[in-house]
């Protein structure tokens, strides 16, 4: 399963498109997403669904926009939509410009088949309240949004924030999962489970 990066928009978001044969899922839309569309194009993909880890709005200035050329549905988690018309979600805060609306799709815990490919939502909520972790098991790979990060876990001081939430889905979610699995953060370089549950400074006692 190829997993391609693209650092887009304004806070430089960590966005990914992932594909198995013609049949690719982006992850995270959070600028133009010419790059992205020029990928699928490049490589004859379809695109057959975009998944948000969660709503904060460098993670989805160009969710519209891909959603419309592609046709492609968008799932968050429905426990996001109490963020609908903060900030936080709509654009404005700190002078960025507003997200264009989206319609999204619940996408629950548990198992998911989304393109052909089979992965597992994992809840990770506290830098969000519905903030999710999507992990291919057969890939050793994860995409963690902005809960965790190289040496680093997602900020809590935003509207629905909670730091012992973001704690407890580290611990229950993340760190149980095998050491070799890749982490490909909403932002800065990848890193593995293997190597945060050893050296993250944040996560304290965590393993």
């Amino acid at each position: 399963m190829p997993i391609t990066r693209f650092a887009l928009g304004p806070l430089e978001t960590n966005c990914y498109i992932v594909h198995a044969g013609n049949q690719a899922i982006a992850i995270d839309v959070g600028g133009d997403p010419a790059p992205m569309l020029a990928h699928l194009t490049e490589h004859r993909l379809t695109l057959a669904a975009i998944c948000l880890t969660h709503r904060h709005f460098d993670h989805a200035y160009g969710v519209a926009q891909l959603a419309r050329v592609t046709g492609a549905p968008v799932y968050a988690s429905r426990h996001e939509a109490c963020l609908e018309n903060t900030e936080a979600v709509k654009g404005g805060i700190w002078g960025f410009p507003p997200v264009p609306d989206y319609s999204c799709t619940d996408l629950p815990p548990g198992p998911q088949t989304l393109g052909g490919m089979d992965f597992d939502i994992r809840e990770t909520p506290g830098h969000t309240p519905g903030g999710i972790s999507l992990y291919y098991p057969a890939e050793h790979a994860v995409f963690t949004g902005d809960a965790l990060f190289y040496r680093s876990i997602g900020r809590t001081d935003f509207p629905g924030g909670d730091q012992a939430a973001l704690l407890r889905g580290i611990r229950e979610q993340l760190f149980t999962l095998p050491d070799e699995t890749s982490v490909y953060p909403g932002h800065g370089p990848s890193t593995t489970i293997g190597d945060e549950r050893r050296e993250n400074p944040f996560c304290g006692d965590l393993c």
